[in-house]
């Protein structure tokens, strides 16, 4: 019999991880604290005023002084605001402002700081849901999921997507002449109306299996006033509506899907001969290695959270995850039958794909 001698401890590693760890729950927690600054208006605050003592903040934003001191103080040490000793006043730097305070910018976050609140509030129910192999669909998440997954990526689509994106795949003239489109898995419809707002000739629907956004989805058609060539339906990705359709688009939701090769099967029946696909997913290479960073570490936690449970909450439950890489993506158009395949563009976010017959 032979045993194994247990590792050395390296004292210094380990209180160095120690200290990761707690800089980590700090993080965890600052998670809720965005939020909570951004639906009291406190970071907005700062941004149009400028430095501020915790009672001026609490005066200006109609909030009780203890809680804006001890946010302020959590944000300073995290880095958030800056904080002046001397006047006792914080600072929201103006790079800062943009990704807290402007909803145009590419860079804002709160959305993403939403959908993680929202995710982890949810996951006490996963412990027994992962022994058992199950899945939680997207529609048992609470409304800080569906509110924040619009309110993240709908400055992406608003910088990218008309500019950038639908001329790297090559379809801005047909849509300017007049094309029909099916926007599948629209959520709250932002990528629809965003398209539908820039080319007037064509007709869209949008699709998605959760009621209460495709609801929500209409509310933002007609104020927008493009429901006279927009409409939403309430279909999987399996059985949307159209036929010999121009463009169909997925925005973000493809690793979703129980059955993403079924959903790809459907695209091909319903694409036009001359048609495109346009599949846009969050950034990932094809190696663990490769997603070994920030955005990849984001998106692999809400992987296990989130996407990957909702894919394995419906039939098939592929489970791709949320950071599939586009070997894995084209794996799943080709066993759907499609044969073009490639990359058209890419964001810090988001890998753009266009799939052709």
């Amino acid at each position: 019999m032979t045993t194994t001698q247990p590792a050395a401890i390296d004292e210094e590693r380990l209180m160095s991880f120690v200290f990761r760890a707690v800089d980590e729950v700090g993080a965890t927690l600052n998670a809720a604290l965005v939020v909570l600054g951004d639906k009291l208006g406190y970071y907005r605050t700062l941004a149009d005023h400028g430095p501020m003592t915790a009672s001026e903040l609490a005066a200006t934003s109609g909030t009780a002084l203890p809680y804006a001191r001890e946010w302020l103080n959590a944000q300073a040490a995290g880095s958030y605001v800056e904080f002046d000793p001397d006047s006792g006043r914080y600072t929201l730097p103006a790079e800062h402002a943009v990704a807290l305070t402007d909803e145009s910018s590419a860079a804002y976050l709160p959305g993403l700081f939403q959908i993680a609140v929202g995710t982890v509030s949810g996951s006490e129910r996963l412990t027994e849901v992962v022994r058992a192999g199950g899945g939680v669909g997207w529609q048992e998440h609470s409304t800080d999921v569906h509110d924040g997954c619009e309110r993240f990526f709908r400055p992406s689509y608003q910088a990218y997507l008309v500019d950038s994106w639908l001329p790297a795949i090559g379809v801005v003239d047909r849509l300017q002449s007049g094309a029909r489109v099916a926007d599948v898995g629209c959520g709250h419809g932002a990528s629809t109306v965003l398209m539908a707002l820039a080319f007037p000739r064509s007709r869209f629907v949008g699709s998605d299996v959760h009621a209460p956004s495709i609801e929500v989805a209409r509310q933002r058609a007609r104020a927008a006033g493009v429901a006279d060539r927009v409409s939403f339906e309430l279909a999987s990705a399996t059985e949307f509506s159209g036929t010999d359709l121009d463009l169909i688009t997925t925005f973000d939701a493809l690793h979703d899907m129980g059955d993403p090769v079924g959903a790809a099967r459907h695209a091909l029946e319903t694409l036009a001969d001359d048609g495109t696909w346009m599949v846009v997913e969050p950034m990932a290479g094809d190696r663990v290695e490769d997603n070994l960073n920030p955005v990849g570490r984001a998106y692999y936690g809400f992987s296990t959270l989130l996407c990957t449970p909702a894919s394995l909450s419906q039939e098939v439950g592929l489970a791709l995850g949320t950071q599939a890489g586009p070997a894995r993506i084209q794996q799943v158009v080709t066993e759907a039958g499609f044969t073009d395949f490639r990359t058209a563009t890419q964001t810090p976010f988001h890998r753009v794909m266009a799939v052709r017959r």
